[in-house]
């Protein structure tokens, strides 16, 4: 079953349309890229479009109705965006659900230390990297410091022009001899990616130590008044510097940091903020924890999406419990994240007939796991038809893959999650090359077919 290469079907009005939708993307994806970012500029971006807080109408006791628009976010890293349908919400909901962070390196609580007179931060990197990447090329500082008194303090440090960047070191080739017989996964282990962050002594007298370190404190002392104990309550985030470029001779494809699940996330939220006039409530949820098992108070398995529903549930009927599982049960979800794409250049590590390849739509994924189909949901075929129904009737382009050859590896997302409460869900992305390397690359086009699909989802699944 051949998939259409959709570049050669657009009109001249879609290319346009496409062109603007990149780059509002590229926007976005230079604007966040921490999942406190995305969280921040998604609640920006809706508050804009007439969403309201939940809690605020929680307050004031105001009852929900068909247009209404509301918004939830937990600690600041979890968001859940709703559009209320003029049907009843017992009888499901149509959700968008993508993850918002990305494999990255976080600064340790006591990372701060001087070494031959060069300081460096101790890092913990997140998520699965080829650790061997992330060596010598620009880094940048992302986060949040909070002090004791509760005041919090957002650090960005080299993304602006004028901005100094850090780096991780790697040993010269011509003593590398012994590095490179190592292993890929050992050439740089966890415990030597550590940043190096300066080598200039503060002025002092000659007899004080540490003075480059020293010199690292008074810096941040200086622009952020941020003491050494400030390191114990604070998120710091090391990242690729730089804003995302448009990639190939032809500029038809995105390349940069964080698209593993960013291009679904906000794609996710195009869509959302542009629903209109909707039978079934509609639901964007945008949560963290993804790379690392979907744990904690933000990630999917915390009862936060549960809640909200339930909240959501007593501002427009009863809120009863019974009815809150009902609407759980007999919602449809695509589970909006990436799938690998096709490289000739790695062929042996795919099927080919059962793969992603650039520029031929968005990607279904009915199941992923890993070897035996272990932890995925699985898509049962009556739903995959309903969304493929959708999808044909508004012309999006559209393939199916898995996740590499079914005995080399394989990988996850929320969808099994979701899945737990019995609604139906079904992976569905964009392709992407170099996947969780500090800089991934996209086809424009698949990122115009995901929007139109998510939008399509949205209006007419039912």
């Amino acid at each position: 079953m051949e998939r259409k290469n959709m570049w050669k079907q657009y009109t001249t009005e879609q290319n346009s349309e496409l062109e603007s939708l990149c780059v509002r993307y590229r926007e976005c994806l230079d604007a966040a890229k921490t999942e406190r970012e995305c969280v921040n500029l998604a609640i920006q971006m809706a508050v804009e479009k007439g969403y309201m807080n939940l809690d605020t109408c929680m307050k004031e006791g105001k009852k929900l109705s068909a247009g209404d628009k509301v918004y939830a976010e937990c600690m600041g890293k979890a968001l859940a965006l709703f559009q209320i349908g003029t049907e009843s919400l017992e009888r499901g909901m149509n959700i968008l659900g993508a993850h918002v962070d990305s494999p990255r390196m976080d600064i340790k609580q006591n990372p701060l230390y001087e070494d031959s007179d060069m300081a460096y931060l101790d890092t913990h990197y997140y998520g699965g990297i080829k650790k061997y990447q992330w060596v010598t090329i620009p880094l940048a500082i992302h986060g949040t410091v909070v002090k004791k008194d509760g005041t919090a303090k957002q650090i960005v440090i080299g993304e602006k022009d004028d901005d100094p960047v850090l780096v991780i070191s790697d040993l010269l080739i011509h003593l590398s001899q012994e590095q490179i017989e190592k292993k890929a996964s050992v050439v740089i282990e966890g415990e030597g990616l550590d940043v190096l962050a300066g080598t200039k002594p503060l002025c002092a007298g000659e007899e004080e130590k540490e003075l480059v370190k020293n010199s690292i404190l008074h810096f941040l002392k200086e622009n952020y008044d941020m003491d050494e104990e400030d390191f114990l309550s604070a998120e710091l985030e090391v990242v690729p510097a730089g804003k995302s470029r448009e990639c190939g001779l032809d500029r038809s494809m995105i390349m940069g940091y964080g698209q593993d699940d960013r291009v679904c996330a906000f794609t996710s939220l195009f869509a959302m903020l542009e629903a209109q006039d909707l039978e079934r409530t509609a639901c964007c949820i945008l949560v963290d924890k993804e790379e690392i098992g979907s744990v904690g108070a933000t990630g999917m398995h915390s009862r936060f999406f549960e809640d909200v529903v339930a909240e959501i549930m007593a501002l427009t009927e009863d809120g009863d419990t019974l009815k809150v599982r009902r609407t759980l049960r007999n919602s449809y979800m695509l589970s909006s994240d990436v799938s690998a794409a096709y490289d000739p250049l790695y062929a042996s590590a795919f099927e080919k007939k059962n793969t992603a390849y650039f520029g031929r739509g968005l990607v279904l994924n009915k199941y992923t796991g890993s070897r035996g189909k272990v932890n995925t949901s699985d898509a049962n075929a009556e739903y995959i038809a309903k969304v493929r129904n959708v999808f044909d009737n508004n012309g999006i382009g559209f393939q199916t893959a898995e996740m590499g050859r079914v005995d080399l590896g394989g990988g996850g997302t929320i969808a099994y999650i979701m899945a737990n409460y019995g609604m139906n869900v079904i992976d569905s992305g964009v392709a992407v090359l170099s996947m969780h390397a500090p800089n991934e690359v996209t086809s424009k086009s698949d990122i115009y077919e995901v929007y139109r699909g998510y939008k399509a989802f949205l209006k007419d699944m039912r």
